[in-house]
């Protein structure tokens, strides 16, 4: 068995302990991270991620493929951006429940989030230098999810959060590795799973025009579309 599943699992629970000493303190370093972060980000979405989704529509197989209607799978991503978006607004609905009860709710359902994202990277056959390629995007993924529960709950996050969340990718991890779905199955959670991601980049991770250090931004799209786009062309990704 390749020790990839556990090397990158290992590094996806590093991230959430290490939250809140990841990112630099200085102003300008940190916009600059963000910036970076944000670019590789919405390269991943548009040089991988949108071409997986056509891949997984194409791929539907027999009696299942005699009722699609080529937007199958994107509209379970839409649904994923939809539940996303509504659970966020019920969380943050602070004027209805505690800061605990926030807190609590926030941190289950980003478990569940964690696991999800565990388990699409971990069970889809890819291996080497491709796995790494494409786990290093979502890391900084997890490091920007992190890093906004810790700013909202520092004293929480650092007491269980940091905890509920690594168990998240725990289960992911080992559903991954002990459990095959059916390749539509494994379809539907990659769709759902894209179209929260697609919300989490661009609501959380996409930095504001005030805060954005373009020129780095611009660096980390290019960097990452170009050695992306060569490594599938010369590896047939």
């Amino acid at each position: 068995m390749s020790l990839i599943p556990f090397f990158v699992g290992i590094v996806f629970i590093g991230i959430h302990f290490l939250a809140n000493v990841l990112l630099p303190s200085e102003r300008i370093k940190r916009m600059k991270w963000f910036s970076f972060s944000g670019g590789l980000a919405v390269s991943y979405i548009f040089i991988y991620l949108l071409p997986t989704l056509h891949q997984e529509q194409a791929a539907i197989e027999e009696p299942y493929r005699r009722l699609t209607m080529e937007s199958e799978i994107y509209f379970i991503g839409l649904i994923g951006v939809v539940v996303f978006l509504g659970i966020q607004i019920m969380i943050r609905q602070k004027n209805y429940v505690s800061h605990t009860s926030s807190f609590w709710s926030a941190i289950t359902f980003y478990a569940l989030y964690n696991a999800l994202v565990s388990y699409t990277v971990l069970s889809f056959e890819v291996s080497g230098i491709q796995a790494i390629f494409y786990c290093f995007a979502i890391g900084l993924h997890f490091i920007a999810v992190a890093q906004d529960m810790w700013r909202e709950f520092p004293e929480e996050y650092n007491k269980y959060g940091r905890y509920v969340l690594a168990i998240g990718i725990v289960v992911g991890w080992i559903l991954a590795l002990t459990t095959d779905f059916r390749p539509l199955v494994k379809s539907i959670i990659f769709a759902f799973v894209a179209g929260a991601m697609i919300f989490t980049v661009f609501k959380h991770e996409l930095p504001g025009e005030k805060q954005i250090h373009f020129p780095t931004f611009a660096l980390a799209v290019i960097l990452y579309s170009v050695l992306t786009m060569s490594l599938k062309f010369f590896f047939e990704w």
